[in-house]
């Protein structure tokens, strides 16, 4: 084995690494044989040098394999999976798990919380009285057999060696690294057991990834990086320069994919970006001739209500209610305070300062500031007016729901001036972007 200081010697000096050195780097990561040092200097270096494909492939396996691997081959279905590397509004895996599932695949989702102004989807979950949104292995497993999806946080030991890393990655400025950035996704992923993935890649200014071409070159390294991998893997860039639900918050956001999965209100763009995700992953799972087969499928998953009763099944099967599909507003927690915005002009909603409503919701306590802090998972935002609408003076732009009237002015200060009106009606972007595909 390659002592550790000569590995980080080659990759400062921008020499290739042999997979194997790779390997016993990443075990020495995972057992603490390798020092916070050592790992923070290799990814200084990788920060600086980037890997090749093959290199970042190697990362990605050894980072899997540091821990335990799940086998779904029981399952009489294909396995598939989504992942987005967040943004506000952004509720889409609630709808997507069921839709899929509904069609014959089976999605054993592992979500994360929120980090900084995004909000998690295991967050959301939470807001469920009773879902178990961290089961053991044996629930976990249940739920899929039973439901076809279970959308909940890491149970198992998936990907330990990412675990350090990221930690010594998040105080060492070098999170934003695209190859480590790749192995840090595609590793936990892997070692869920899946035989299909689809990305969502966000660009704009409520993405990590603000610049299109930035997005672009991710989508491009974990699509090539997993189908290295051996994870079939496709990519959809959509756009956050606005939030992609009408609704931020957790129990606020949930009550929208009840309100959309049973055809009550349906954000179009939201719509939009979650047909498009579904059509992907029903044709790689194979369930679609076609990714128009795909959208077909789950259009007809949704109206027919199939979809619906997934979601609910799901609930149950995790410890949730059995009617909370059907009384939703009977358990999820609502917030004392709930104010209308109102416009402070006439004329169109012209541009939104996307990052600045997922901060008004943190500031109102339904995210994080560390990893300690306890969410209030009542407050939110509902009725957030999409680019485009036009809205006179007075008019209610969007509705704060808080816990204390300070929370409130705060948030409403916060989202007046995120909030951009103007006389002309502006262009309308697509909310799909673009599809990363391996050669």
């Amino acid at each position: 084995m390659m002592l550790p200081a000569e590995f980080i010697r080659r990759k400062r000096d921008g020499k290739p690494l042999a997979a194997d050195d790779i390997a016993a780097f990443v075990k020495g990561v995972t057992k603490g044989s390798v020092s916070e040092g050592q790992a923070a200097a290799f990814a200084m270096a990788v920060f600086f040098n980037g890997m090749s494909r093959d290199e970042a492939v190697a990362l990605t396996l050894a980072m899997r394999d540091s821990g335990d691997v799940l086998d779904w081959s029981d399952l009489p279905g294909p396995v598939a999976d989504k992942h987005s590397t967040g943004g506000v509004g952004d509720n889409v895996s609630l709808m997507l798990a069921p839709i899929v599932a509904s069609c014959g695949a089976y999605v054993p989702m592992i979500s994360g919380r929120g980090l900084g102004h995004t909000g998690g989807t295991l967050d959301k979950m939470d807001s469920i009285p009773g879902y178990a949104s961290q089961p053991d292995n044996a629930l976990f497993r249940k739920a899929v057999n039973e439901a076809g999806c279970a959308i909940i946080g890491q149970t198992a030991n998936l990907a330990p060696a990412d675990k350090r890393l990221y930690a010594i990655r998040d105080v060492t400025a070098t999170v934003e690294s695209i190859p480590l950035i790749t192995a840090s996704i595609l590793s936990k992923k892997l070692a869920a057991g899946l035989q299909s993935l689809v990305l969502d890649v966000k660009a704009g200014n409520g993405a990590f990834m603000a610049r299109p071409k930035d997005a672009a070159a991710l989508a491009k390294s974990l699509v090539e990086v997993a189908n290295g991998a051996g994870l079939k893997t496709s990519a959809l860039i959509t756009d956050m320069n606005e939030p992609l639900a009408s609704a931020a918050g957790n129990a606020v956001e949930v009550r929208n994919a009840v309100d959309f999965l049973t055809v009550r209100h349906r954000d179009p763009r939201l719509e939009e970006v979650t047909l498009a995700l579904a059509a992907e992953m029903l044709a790689a799972a194979g369930l679609a001739s076609s990714n128009a087969d795909g959208f077909a499928l789950a259009k007809e998953s949704l109206t027919g209500g199939r979809a619906a009763e997934t979601f609910g099944r799901m609930v149950k099967a995790l410890g949730g209610p059995a009617d909370f599909v059907e009384h939703s507003d009977r358990y999820l927690p609502s917030a004392k305070i709930e104010w209308p915005l109102a416009s402070p002009r006439s004329g169109f909603i012209s541009g939104v300062a996307t990052r600045e409503i997922g901060l008004a919701v943190l500031s109102l306590g339904g995210g994080r500031s560390n990893p300690h802090d306890k969410i209030d998972h009542s407050v939110g935002i509902t009725g957030l007016l999409p680019i485009g609408t036009e809205i006179n003076k007075g008019e209610p732009m969007a509705i704060i729901h808080a816990r204390r009237q300070d929370d409130a002015e705060k948030a409403a200060a916060a989202l007046l001036d995120a909030y951009h009106i103007a006389e002309a009606k502006p262009h309308r972007r697509k909310a799909v972007m673009r599809r990363v595909a391996d050669l």
